[in-house]
């Protein structure tokens, strides 16, 4: 478990940006000037977005051993480590691929994830039973690295930030 604990680090979500910057946000599109990855902002009520400020305060500067590397557009509601980068959402909807075949269930440290491949080996992980969704996408090139480093390094900040329940 010891060795577990170690492969798995942080990953940090910036959460809860104003409806007019993620309006200019929107309009602006995904072009970066730097080498920051770019990250769709989600757009949850007010209830949720809360919670995900919560979130963001609490992230780690490191994920899985990996520095932090914040998407564009920057944002509360989303956060990056990396290059490739762990890229984390808060405030997304809840995944459709729960009912898809190649999704499983995974806890690690308390918090429930679903876990679903993607085609190009990547993987995406929704929590569930909580109050707000935090969705993490992890390159392929992490993801062959192995372990659960980033649940692990993010399991307390979504517990101490987003009680259990069931989202709107």
């Amino acid at each position: 478990m010891n060795s577990f604990r170690h492969r798995i680090r942080s990953v940090r979500s910036v959460i809860g940006v104003p409806a007019l910057s993620l309006l200019v946000a929107a309009a602006s599109g995904c072009a970066s000037t730097d080498d920051a990855p770019a990250a769709k902002v989600p757009t949850p009520d007010a209830k949720v977005t809360k919670l995900c400020r919560n979130l963001h305060d609490l992230l780690p500067q490191k994920v899985d051993g990996l520095e932090r590397n914040d998407p564009e557009p920057h944002s509360e509601l989303t956060a990056a480590w990396g290059s490739p980068a762990i890229i984390l959402r808060c405030g997304v909807g809840w995944p459709d691929a729960v009912l898809k075949k190649g999704t499983m269930p995974a806890t690690v440290d308390g918090v429930e994830w679903v876990v679903e491949e993607l085609g190009n080996g990547a993987q995406r992980m929704t929590t569930g039973g909580r109050l707000a969704y935090v969705e993490l996408t992890i390159p392929k090139e992490q993801v062959s690295r192995g372990g659960a480093g980033p649940l692990v390094d993010l399991a307390g900040p979504v517990k101490k930030a987003i009680p259990k329940g069931i989202a709107d």
